[in-house]
């Protein structure tokens, strides 16, 4: 441990009067305390110790602080090394019943200045922003629904690693001239996995291989016949074994954490029953919602703030009267990622929402779809808010808002074509059809 002491003016209003700021390494933090000097004009004291990670060690260091009367601790989010610093401050005895208001930052929110590089120098430099009030601290969930979000986002890799292991089994049958999925809508289906476990068995005739087809698959026994005719060799039944294991593996482990996350979200089950009524969102989204932004939506004062947390808003960007590029910020992936996938099952139903996506493919262009999903994802995160926030279900305003006579939208559409034709010089009586 290193321990250095300087001296700081005061040439800007302090905010936080007894401040501190951490810089998280994997092995170490330096710890930089500001406090005020020991008499008036005494200007500011600065203290920096480093110490080692070890959980016993940053309880030490919580008590280091709190005998200094520290109110307030800055310190950035460093992958998940942040998180056994965070949790030892947050669990840190009170003293006279006030501990630490912790605030974890974004690491791209508080660049150092050129020339200042150290672990030590960081910690000044956080402590520098806080003690002023420069910083604002990112959302942290309670410990219940960063529980959830854990299991939640394991849940999710898994799923990913599961395609992945798919993807390597149809390499292994293209290059050995199967081409099942060129047939069956996917490898997954019954009928496939049976065909692929017998050429694993040592079946090589494609027409008993194309007889194991299963219901609508019976139709396309002469195309699986053609399929099924390849060179499939012995170690392309090795390796399609190995992968057929592990997609069992994964649909087992996978299984499991879903029985799990339903035990962790029984007590905010009604939370997700509302937010499954809104339409493309099923309960696996509706659990990653949860898990990402929890249910007490005090923490986000509105709607647009959610929406900017998220990356689900567009972006400001304005300099001397001009626009630049307003595309999305970025934000909370693991929710963005969940809600424009719900956007797009939403433009298949026959709702508001699904009208409202085709209405914006169609003004953005057929190759603008995914703008037309961020879109719908913004409405679907500005409804997730109102439901929590209120306790209330979804109420769809119905697939013909857009052109039902009686809605606002057709209303303003008729103000807008009345509006441009007076633009053009006519007159115009609008009398409604019979």
């Amino acid at each position: 441990m290193t321990v250095m002491v300087t001296e700081a003016g005061d040439g800007v209003e302090i905010v936080f009067a007894r401040v501190a700021g951490i810089d998280v390494g994997k092995r170490e933090v330096a710890v930089t305390v500001r406090v005020p000097g020991a008499g008036p004009g005494a200007g500011r004291v600065e203290v920096t110790r480093k110490f080692k990670t070890f959980y016993p060690v940053l309880a030490v260091m919580a008590a280091w602080l709190a005998e200094r009367g520290v109110t307030h601790v800055v310190m950035e989010s460093t992958g998940v090394y942040w998180r056994p610093v965070f949790h030892a401050l947050c669990e840190a005895e009170p003293v006279e019943g006030v501990g630490f208001e912790v605030l974890l930052v974004n690491a791209a929110h508080v660049k150092n200045v050129p020339g200042r590089k150290t672990d030590v120098k960081d910690s000044q430099w956080l402590a520098q922003l806080l003690e002023v009030g420069l910083l604002r601290g990112s959302f942290i969930p309670p410990k219940d629904i960063a529980a959830i979000r854990e299991v939640t986002r394991y849940r999710k890799k898994l799923i990913q690693t599961r395609t992945s292991e798919l993807q390597r089994l149809g390499k292994v049958l293209e290059d050995a001239g199967i081409k099942i999925d060129s047939v069956a809508s996917t490898l997954t289906t019954r009928s496939a996995r049976d065909m692929i476990e017998a050429l694993i068995g040592g079946q090589r005739d494609p027409r008993v291989l194309a007889d194991l087809a299963r219901g609508v698959m019976r139709k396309k026994i002469p195309d699986l016949s053609m399929a099924l005719a390849g060179r499939f060799a012995d170690h392309h039944g090795v390796l399609a074994r190995l992968h057929l294991d592990m997609i069992d593996h994964l649909d087992a482990t996978i299984a499991r954490l879903d029985g799990q996350i339903e035990v962790m979200t029984d007590p905010f089950a009604a939370q997700i029953r509302a937010l499954c009524t809104i339409p493309g969102i099923a309960e696996r989204t509706a659990q990653v919602i949860v898990s990402e932004i929890g249910v007490d939506m005090s923490r986000f004062p509105t709607p647009a703030h959610l929406a900017s947390w998220a990356g689900l808003c567009p972006g400001n960007n304005e300099s001397a009267g001009k626009h630049g590029r307003t595309r999305t910020r970025k934000g909370n992936q693991e929710i963005r990622t969940a809600l424009v996938e719900a956007a797009w099952a939403t433009a298949r139903t026959q709702t508001y929402l699904g009208a409202r996506f085709r209405r914006l493919h169609r003004r953005f262009g057929r190759s603008n779809g995914a703008k037309a999903a961020v879109a719908i994802a913004h409405d679907l995160i500005v409804i997730s808010w109102h439901i929590l926030r209120d306790g209330v279900e979804f109420h769809d305003l119905g697939a013909d808002y857009f052109t039902r006579p009686s809605s606002p939208a057709h209303s303003r559409r008729k103000d807008h074509l009345v509006h441009e034709l007076q633009a053009l010089g006519y007159t115009v009586q609008i009398t409604p059809a019979a």
